[in-house]
C-alpha cells in the first residue's frame, strides 16, 4: 500500500467503496470498531456477528475487494478541489446525523457549512413556468436575507433558481448531487455550479465518476430533507419527485411548506395536494421563517431577486401592467381584456420591456 494509506481519509474512502456496504450497517461496523482501519483489521467472524452485516460484504471487507482503487479515488476527490467529510466529523451537517440512514461519508466541495445555520429545502419541477422560477427566486432570497441557508438539488427549474436567488440575498446555499462530486450534472448548470463552490457548498453521497442515473436522486432527496428544518414545494405535480422530498421530509420529523398556484395550472396539483394534507401554505418568507419559530433580523423591502423596477408612468401603461400577472398573457389576450388596439398595446409592451416592467416569453406571451 501506499502512503496514501497513512492518511484517514483513504480508509474511509475505501470503507465507502466496498460493494454493498449500507449506511446503516457500515454504522454499526463504526460503532463496534471505531475506525475505517479496524473494521478492516477485524476477522470475517467479527465482521459477521456485526448486526445487519451479511456474509457477502464481509467477505469483502475482509479480503479488501473495493469498487475501485481507494487511493485513485481520493486523488480525484482532491484533485477537484473536494474533501471526504466522515460521519462523526464536526464538518458533517448535525441534522443530518437525525435521519435513519445517514452517509457514512459525504464528499464535500467548496465552503464548511455552518454548524448553527438554519437549512431549508426547496424543490420542485424542472420545467416550471414562470410564475414558479420566479416564487422560488424570491422565497430563497427572502430566507436568505433573513440568515437562513438553502439546500436543493441543483436540477433545472426551480432547485437553479432557489440557488440562485440564495446566493443573490448573500446567504449559504448547499447543492446535494445525484452523481459524483466531479460530474456537474446538468452540464447547463455549470456557471451555477461554480457560483455554488464559491460561495455554498456541493455535496455528494455518491464517488467521483457516479453518472447520474435515474435511481440516484430520490437517494438523494433524503439528504436535502435530512439537512433542512423544513421543505418547501414551490412547483410540482402529483407525481414529482419533489413529493418524494416533501415525504422524507415528513418520515424525518420536518416541516412541509408549499406554494400555492393558479387552480388551472396542472404544475401547481402537487403543491395543492400538500396543502390540503396539511402542509402550510407559504406566501413569503416570514411565513416559514414563523413556522420555524424562528425571527431573523431582516430588509423588509428587499424580498425581490432583483430591485424593483420602475412603475408604469402613463395612464396606458398602468392599464396594461394591471392586466399582466405571473402567469404568461398573450398579446392578443391581453388587447382583448382591455378592449385595446393591438398595434398600440404591441407599442406600450415593447416600452414597458425597455423598461423593465415586463418580460417577453416565447409566442408572444408576457409576464410581470
Amino acid at each position: 500500500m501506499g502512503s496514501t494509506w497513512s492518511d484517514s481519509r483513504c480508509w474511509w474512502v475505501a470503507l465507502h467503496l466496498i460493494p454493498g456496504l449500507g449506511n446503516i450497517a457500515g454504522k454499526k461496523l463504526l460503532e463496534r470498531f471505531g475506525t475505517p482501519k479496524g473494521i478492516f483489521d477485524a476477522k470475517r467472524s467479527e465482521l459477521i456477528s456485526v448486526e445487519g452485516v451479511r456474509k457477502g460484504v464481509a467477505g469483502k471487507i475482509a479480503n479488501q475487494e473495493w469498487e475501485s482503487d481507494p487511493e485513485k479515488v481520493l486523488e480525484i476527490v482532491i484533485k477537484n478541489g473536494a474533501r471526504p467529510i466522515p460521519y462523526g466529523d464536526p464538518a458533517y451537517p448535525a441534522l443530518l446525523t437525525e435521519i435513519h440512514d445517514p452517509p457514512f461519508l459525504l464528499y464535500v466541495k467548496g465552503q464548511d457549512i455552518p454548524s448553527g445555520l438554519t437549512m431549508v429545502g426547496v424543490v420542485g419541477s424542472r420545467n416550471p413556468t414562470p410564475y414558479g422560477s420566479k416564487a422560488a427566486r424570491e422565497l430563497a432570497q427572502g430566507l436568505a436575507r433573513r440568515g437562513a441557508g438553502v439546500v436543493s438539488g441543483m436540477a433545472r427549474g426551480i432547485d437553479a433558481a432557489a440557488h440562485w436567488g440564495c446566493l443573490e440575498g448573500l446567504g449559504f446555499t448547499v447543492a446535494v448531487m445525484g452523481t459524483g462530486i466531479d460530474i456537474i450534472y446538468p452540464a447547463s448548470n455549470k456557471k451555477l455550479f461554480e457560483r455554488i463552490a464559491q460561495k455554498g457548498a456541493i455535496v455528494s453521497e455518491f464517488p467521483p465518476g457516479t453518472p447520474p442515473e435515474p435511481k440516484n436522486f430520490p437517494i438523494r432527496n433524503r439528504i436535502i430533507s435530512g439537512m433542512a428544518r423544513g421543505v418547501l414545494v414551490v412547483e410540482a405535480t402529483k407525481k414529482s419527485g419533489s413529493l418524494i422530498t416533501a415525504s422524507s421530509a415528513l418520515n424525518q420529523g420536518r416541516d412541509v411548506f408549499a406554494v400555492p398556484g393558479s387552480i388551472n395550472s396542472f404544475k401547481s396539483t402537487g403543491c395543492h395536494f400538500l396543502i390540503k394534507q396539511g402542509a402550510a401554505l407559504v406566501e413569503n418568507a416570514d411565513d416559514i421563517m414563523d413556522q420555524l419559530g424562528l425571527n431573523y433580523p431582516h430588509v423588509p423591502k428587499k424580498d425581490r431577486f432583483k430591485d424593483e423596477p420602475p412603475g408604469p408612468t402613463e395612464e396606458l401603461e398602468k392599464r396594461i401592467y394591471d392586466l399582466i400577472s405571473d402567469y404568461p398573457l398573450q398579446i392578443d389576450h391581453i388587447a382583448r381584456l382591455g378592449k385595446l388596439d393591438p398595434a398600440q398595446v404591441s407599442s406600450v409592451l415593447t416600452k414597458m420591456e425597455l423598461k423593465g416592467m415586463i418580460r417577453q416569453l416565447p409566442g408572444k406571451m408576457f409576464v410581470r
